[in-house]
């Protein structure tokens, strides 16, 4: 938990770094940090949430396959469809990024 909590805090002081170094030169009450944060947020998180859930679906499928050899064929099916059901979600992020990062003047 130690760990977690350390990586999190680290995580944190990494992303708002940049953000205050550059305040500076950035002209007062403008909102394109506001779009470029929320562009990398949700590719970032979007990947990091269908890593997981694609890592955790292919080690119970291995797990399953493993148990039960004979069921393997009709795993296979619900395997593949299950993670292209994961990736759309990344691709859902990826969407929402790329529309956030058009409203950015520049």
């Amino acid at each position: 938990m130690k760990k977690i909590t350390k990586m999190l805090v680290w995580s944190l002081v990494f992303t708002l770094a940049p953000m205050a170094a550059f305040a500076a030169e950035e002209a007062a009450g403008s909102g394109a940090w506001g779009y470029a944060l929320g562009a990398g947020l949700a590719v970032g998180l979007a990947g990091l949430g269908c890593g997981i859930g694609q890592g955790l679906t292919a080690g119970n499928n291995m797990a399953g396959i493993a148990r039960n050899p004979g069921a393997a064929g009709g795993m296979f099916v619900n395997y593949i469809l299950g993670l292209a059901l994961i990736e759309s979600i990344a691709i859902y992020g990826l969407v929402i990024g790329l529309q956030l990062v058009g409203k950015i003047p520049g």
